[in-house]
């Protein structure tokens, strides 16, 4: 294994001194690069993701290798079924050259071995869950990413906190709104901190459980944030509305044909007048991905606005 070794040596030192620094140039492109570009994000932005920058890493790495010796991920493979030691920048260099769902099968059972042989001294150390969570996420393998996140012989693996939001995000985006709340889950479970990006998936995939238990879960949220004086995203809050408004729906529904329907159409009516009533969905209003860091001095310039002109709701969904 002694070509296993040279060639991760040399490949993570050049990704972690220059990771996009012209390495890549005039090497072409593969499908799986062409087909990622521009892909649809909901709710979180590319500053959370870097999808891009994990892309162009991937292409670095495989220009180093171009004209080596032997397969790598052959090698590799070779390595774990004599069930010899994986050392950390083995298991860096095949994450950043897995290019199919073949070879993520691999990926997932090397990181396995890894998390058995140092489950104890990860902490401080090179954080694998994101690096192979944008590998499912590029691949579309989100019930890849789900079991292997929440699967408790992995605890310890994925310590923070970008693994489980990318995972849920790709979750979301799919419609696996149960197992996205059930990696939300686990990530609490197991004590990973929430951030402002995780309290807005939370409250955006309880919006779309539409449930009496959703709801209870977004509103003491919401609430939990507020006493611990956490900063909540405008879209967070946005979607805890969206949510009680759809309960607002739901009343008004069953309050056909008895005393208190008066009361709720005299409600929907001067919301009406006010202007809080659009033909937009609060899908379309909601479920988009952030254009990424705004200078805080324009979002308050935004919220001013609102308040003063009285503008219709939309317009300030809309300015996120």
């Amino acid at each position: 294994m002694a070509l296993l070794g040279r060639l991760a040596g040399k490949c993570c030192r050049s990704l972690l001194s220059e990771p996009s620094k012209g390495l890549f140039c005039g090497v072409l492109q593969p499908v799986w690069i062409k087909s990622c570009v521009g892909a649809k994000r909901h709710l979180l932005s590319e500053d959370v993701v870097k999808l891009q920058g994990f892309q162009q890493s991937k292409l670095a790495v495989a220009h180093l290798l171009t004209g080596s010796e032997g397969n790598y991920i052959d090698l590799f493979k070779q390595k774990m079924q004599r069930n010899e030691l994986i050392l950390r920048d083995e298991l860096k260099l095949l994450l950043h050259l897995c290019q199919t769902p073949e070879e993520m099968l691999i990926a997932r059972d090397a990181i396995y071995r890894y998390n058995a042989e140092n489950r104890n001294l990860l902490y401080g150390d090179f954080k694998f869950g994101p690096v192979f969570m944008r590998l499912c996420y590029e691949m579309g393998l989100e019930e890849m990413a789900a079991a292997t996140i929440t699967d408790n012989d992995m605890k310890g693996f994925f310590i923070d906190t970008t693994s489980f939001n990318i995972a849920a995000d790709m979750l979301f985006i799919k419609g696996s709104y149960e197992s996205a709340m059930e990696v939300l889950r686990t990530m609490r479970d197991q004590r990973v901190p929430f951030n402002k990006d995780t309290v807005t998936l939370v409250t955006a995939i309880c919006y779309k459980l539409n449930t009496t238990e959703s709801y209870k879960i977004c509103t003491g949220l919401i609430e939990e944030e507020q006493t611990k004086g956490h900063f909540i995203p405008r879209h967070a809050y946005c979607f805890a509305v969206a949510l009680a408004l759809r309960r607002v729906d739901l009343l008004r529904l069953r309050s056909d044909g008895r005393p208190i329907k008066g009361k709720v159409d005299e409600i929907v009516t001067q919301l009406e007048r006010g202007g809080q009533v659009t033909q937009q969905t609060l899908d379309e209003m909601l479920c988009h991905a952030p254009t990424g860091k705004r200078k805080p001095a324009l979002l308050e310039e935004v919220s001013r606005k609102s308040r003063r002109t009285l503008r219709p709701l939309q317009f300030t969904l809309l300015s996120e």
